[in-house]
Formats: structure tokens, sequence, C-alpha cells
């Protein structure tokens, strides 16, 4: 293949990423937008293998297969409620391949076509020395995600004291670093910005709390980009600069919306340090032994059938026990007596951007009944029911009222102004956040103990039950 003509292939790889960009934007392309990004790729991976001057495409065919395996046992076997933490470990594997990238590169510069040992192009050191910084932090931050969101970390802030101070003392000796690297391109340099690269991604995730998980997850995939694109310039290879710079910046606004909806700073997204000032407060320890009003599935039943209008507010809690199927039989049941039925998703519901949506088109809940935050969050008060199956933080009135509390500041659904909240949940341990719920103890709340799956089930049965 002529180079003119990987150019061409590249060109449409890149137009075919931008569509799959635009489809991936609405629910109701989102498959048209997969099937653009699928093309892309094995346009793009197509066209590398068969560029002069690959050394042994039957290598990279063999990665394929090998790739291409593990990655259909891991998509057949995974469950919707771990797809946040598999993209976490995805985007830490980005990053590990930019650094292995990088040092291909410094140690064999002639194969590349950037220089000999010891006389590396300057702009190619520049080059490697980014990638590497970034891919670093992308990988160990992305381990610390997946940690976390699998549960074998905290999920509430881990912090210490001096940690900003260090934090900002190694970002000046990458700097330092990234500079002296450029000119001189010393071995020990380059050692040294992989450790201190990787030590600062630990350092930027962990003292995160968990309810900003979902942020992290975007903001690593935006990092993740980043990293591709800087070794495309080492590689030059124009489909990884283009494809990288795609996935940084939809990353960096997706990120950018998302702090929107939680009134939180971007530049302390950037610098891992939201959850730091009020993570503290996160969790007291102190049981409350206030009353609750308990009910049953055929009480929620009741109020739902003779309701006008209902809006379910799903949460992580629905994954776990994977009731979106119930779910929508039950509000198929409301709708066909005349209940009026809407969802209302927040921004970061769930354990990563979208993480609800995917959930619900599952059960194929038809898109017109979903509604955003923004959209949907002034018809609470004129709604006579408020299922709430297994959310927690996005529904806590302290983030309005409760200056100490870890999500202050962030936009809730306003869920207590209902007529009634129906709240679906195992017990009364607080959200992934580690803050109590003050909606529990609301005079117009009902809480509901059980599995989600297993009371969405039972309240089905109600329903019928109750139209024979």
């Amino acid at each position: 293949m002529t180079q003119e003509l990987a150019a061409y292939g590249y060109l449409v790889a890149a137009i075919s990423f931008i569509m799959a960009l635009r489809g991936l934007s609405s629910p109701v392309t989102s498959r048209q937008g997969n099937a653009f990004g699928i093309f892309g790729m094995v346009v793009a991976i197509g066209v590398t293998v068969l560029t002069p001057g690959v050394v042994s495409p039957y290598l990279i065919v063999g990665g394929l297969v090998v790739g291409g395996a593990v990655g259909a046992v891991v998509a057949l076997r995974i469950q919707m409620t771990a797809l946040p933490q598999l993209v976490a470990a995805f985007h830490s594997l980005v990053g590990l391949a930019a650094v292995f990238v990088a040092a291909a590169a410094y140690v064999s510069p002639e194969a590349f076509g950037i220089g000999s040992p010891g006389k590396i192009h300057t702009q190619s050191l520049v080059e490697m020395g980014l990638g590497t910084v970034i891919g670093a932090i992308t990988f160990t931050g992305s381990i610390v995600a997946f940690a976390k969101l699998q549960g074998l970390v905290s999920g509430a802030p881990l912090i210490f004291k001096g940690q900003h101070p260090l934090n900002a003392l190694i970002g000046v000796l990458l700097v330092l670093l990234l500079v002296w690297f450029a000119l001189h391109g010393h071995p020990i340099t380059f050692i040294l910005l992989i450790v201190l690269s990787l030590a600062v991604g630990f350092l930027l995730i962990l003292p995160i709390g968990g309810a900003d998980m979902p942020v992290v997850v975007s903001m690593l995939n935006s990092y993740s980009g980043w990293a591709a694109a800087g070794i495309g310039f080492t590689l030059g290879n124009t489909a990884l600069i283009v494809t990288g710079a795609l996935v940084g910046s939809s990353g960096a606004i997706l990120s950018y919306i998302m702090c929107k909806g939680m009134n939180r700073s971007i530049f302390n997204v950037i610098l891992g340090g939201f959850g730091t000032d009020t993570g503290g407060a996160a969790a007291t320890g102190v049981k409350d032994d206030r009353p609750v009003r308990v009910g049953s599935a055929e009480d929620a039943a009741f109020l739902m059938q003779n309701a006008q209008s209902v809006i379910i507010v799903p949460g992580y809690g629905m994954a776990v026990a994977q009731a979106q199927h119930a779910l929508r039989e039950m509000a198929d049941i409301l709708k066909k007596g005349g209940v009026s039925v809407k969802y209302a998703i927040h921004p970061v519901a769930g354990r990563m951007p979208g993480h609800m949506n995917v959930l619900l088109a599952e059960a194929n809940v038809p898109y017109d009944e979903v509604f955003e935050l923004d959209d949907i969050n002034r018809e609470f008060s004129s709604t006579d029911v408020a299922f709430v199956i297994g959310a927690n933080d996005v529904t806590n009135p302290a983030a309005k009222t409760d200056p100490k509390s870890a999500i202050y500041g962030m936009p809730i659904l306003d869920v207590e102004k209902a007529g009634t909240v129906l709240f679906v949940k195992r017990g009364m341990s607080s959200g992934y956040a580690g803050v109590e719920n003050e909606l529990f103890f609301r005079d117009n709340t009902m809480m509901l103990f059980a599995d989600a799956k297993v009371m969405c089930e039972n309240i089905v049965k109600a329903m019928e039950g109750s139209a024979h």
C-alpha cells in the first residue's frame, strides 16, 4: 500500500470516528454510532498492517487474535453493573500502551525514524515525554478508579497531611524533568519521568470520593486520548493522532458538562482536588435512630395505580439487582392503567456517564420517556409519586442544605417535592459518597426495604392481582 492510499485510509477512519461520536451523543443513534466506530477501527488497523515499513504484520495479526479473543470473553461475561470498572481497566491499558511505545521509541529510535540512540530529535523527545507522563498517570489513576469502583478500596476520599504541597512539588519536578529530557534525553531522566508520573496517578485519584467517580472515569478517558495522541506524533501515525485528539477532547467536554451538573470545578477534577475539602464529613459513623415509614409492595402498587403521574428515578442499586426489566414491566402496567410514567436520570447516576441510560435501553424503555435532570426537575412538585430505585446520593437533600456534606453544592433530583416518595433500598445504609440521606426520614417518604428486582416483581404481582 502506498503512502497516498494509507493517507486516504486514515482519512476514512477519522471521518468514521467523528461520525461515531456524533451517533453516540444520543441513545436513539447510539447503535449507528457504534457501527461507525467499529468500521473506522477496522479500516485503521487494516491500513496500518498493510503500510510499507511494517516489520512483521504477522505479529500484529497475532496480537489482534489474542486481544480480540480476550475482549470477546470479557464482553460476554461482563455484567452491566461492572461496566464502569471495565472502562477504567481499559483506560489503564491505553495508558500503559503509551508508556511501552514511548519506551520502545526511546530504546530504538532508528526504527521509528526519529534519530539514533543518544541523538533523538528534540521534537520527538518532547512528544515522547508528554506521552509517557500522561500515559503513566492514566495507568495508575485508572487502577485506583477500578479498585474503588470494584470495592477493593474504600470509596471515601483517602487524604493525608501535606497532600497538596506534595502534589505541587511532584508537579514542578515533572515539568523540570520534561524540559531536561527534551534538551538532553538522558535515560535516568526518562526513568524518573515514568516513576513520578505513576506516583501522580495514585495521588490524584486516591483523594477523590465515591460520589465523584463518574467524573473521574470521564476524565481518565480524556487522559487516555491525549496519551494516545502524544504517542501518535512519535509514531508519525495520523490515525492515532486524530483518534487520540477526538477521545481526549470529547472526554474533556463530557467531564466539563458533568462538573457543571455536580457544581464542581473542572480544575479540581484535573488536579484531583475535589472530595478533599469536605470528604471528612462524608461518613460520621453515627447511626440515626429516627423512625422511618416502611411500606410493602402492595402499598406501593396501590399508591402508583391510583396516581396520575409517576416519575421513576433509577440508580446503581437498580443496576446491581438487574431490575431494569422488571421495572419496565411495572411501568407498562401503570401506563395501561392511564398513569403517566417518566424516568429521571441524574448526570452522575450509577458509576459512569450514561450508565442508567444503557440499562434502560437494554430493557427497551422508550427513549422519549427518559429525561435528564434539567428537563424534568420542575415536574416533581406536580408529580403524585416519585419511585426511587437504588438511587441515593443524587436525591439527597443534604446537597442543598448541609454545607459540611461531601456532596454539598451538587444539583440533585428534587424527588422530595413529589406527593409521595417510594424509596427502594436493601437497608438504611448511606450512598456511595458515605452521606446519610435525609430523605429517608421525611413524612412523605415510604421506604421499601428489599432487593430492587424482587420489589419490582412483587409490585407487578400486586398490580396484576388487583386487576382481577
